[in-house]
């Protein structure tokens, strides 16, 4: 049974018309008739395995073709989203109405010197591939983020972080800790390099969720680090989130769905309201951890939305908290 969505479970962006047929061949003439494709399918380019299609779609091989597209889209007045890995988000089933560009750029270069290195790579470099080269290389700084699937730039659009090493696992490791300093396209079409005093790192926030900046790269500071301690670190982080998190290999996901409640845990709620487990069409609250919506085979974003509906109506009429939602909704549902 379904009832009416409460509010935080149907935040979307404002809906918008269908691109013309002039826009679509404005965008080829100014990007290249063959690197903007129309109609593809979001479902494969996102962790839920969720997502209608895009009115056009452009992948972005460099920072500079991040930029350029950016700009275009802007100039033109077309709607625009840059996707990641697709992490974080749910992507409606009717897609999105505008261009998305899919952030590809991956240029990495290690700067060393005695024992430090400044790590330079593009926004759309996967985070994961950066902890394996770094601790490859003997530096260490990003063994803490093995496992979470993110690129560099949304690595920093939300302050990525987990837990520090084990035993003690006392305190959440940031990797505004690591973070030297990032180039932008800014909203107001300005590229600059800025430090860590305008990005405003927070708890799962910064500037970028306030303002249309883009980031195009970044730059990490590494230490020298013992490579038995770092590979140490990244097994025993990885068995933890293992042991505590669905595979996405095999249940899809965008993470934690609601925001994290200081003191009593967005998941512990939904969990003590009998939710851990229940099903709904083809979405489910994981089984492993009630914080996680999971795809259990040809879930649609409607099942999601809705199964987030029931979990914030559970809680609030139980506990009298509202969850609030922390994944990005984007397109049209």
């Amino acid at each position: 049974m379904t009832s009416t969505l409460p509010a935080a479970a149907t935040a979307a962006p404002t809906a918008h018309p269908p691109l013309t047929d002039d826009q679509l061949n404005a965008l080829r003439t100014r990007l290249g008739a063959d690197r903007v494709r129309r109609g593809v399918r979001l479902a494969q380019y996102t962790s839920f395995r969720i997502g209608g299609p895009a009115d056009a779609f452009h992948i972005a091989r460099s920072a500079d073709e991040l930029a350029r597209a950016i700009v275009v889209a802007r100039e033109l007045g077309i709607p625009h989203f840059v996707l990641g890995l697709g992490a974080n988000i749910l992507v409606g089933d009717r897609g999105y109405r505008g261009l998305v560009i899919r952030n590809a750029a991956r240029h990495v270069r290690f700067r060393e010197s005695g024992d430090g290195c400044r790590l330079w790579a593009e926004s759309g470099a996967i985070m994961q591939d950066l902890v394996l080269d770094s601790v490859e290389r003997g530096w260490s700084g990003l063994e803490h983020y093995i496992g979470i699937p993110s690129t560099v730039g949304g690595a920093i659009w939300q302050n990525l972080h987990f837990l520090s090493p084990a035993p003690e696992r006392e305190r959440t490791m940031f990797i505004a800790e690591v973070f030297d300093s990032c180039e932008i396209l800014s909203e107001e079409g300005e590229r600059k390099v800025v430090d860590a005093d305008y990005v405003q790192f927070g708890y799962d926030d910064t500037i970028f969720h306030h303002r249309r900046d883009v980031v195009l790269s970044a730059t990490f500071r590494l230490e020298r680090g013992d490579p038995d301690r770092l590979h140490r670190i990244l097994h025993e982080n990885l068995s933890w989130r293992g042991a505590r998190h669905p595979w996405l290999q095999i249940h899809p996901s965008a993470g934690s769905i609601f925001k994290k409640i200081e003191g009593v845990g967005a998941g512990r709620l939904v969990d003590q309201a009998g939710l851990k487990g229940h099903r709904h069409g083809g979405a489910q609250i994981s089984p492993l951890h009630a914080n996680i919506v999971v795809n259990r085979g040809n879930a649609t974003a409607k099942d999601v939305r809705e199964l987030i509906a029931i979990a914030q109506r559970a809680v609030e009429e139980k506990f009298g908290q509202r969850l609030e939602p922390e994944i990005g909704f984007i397109g049209e549902f």
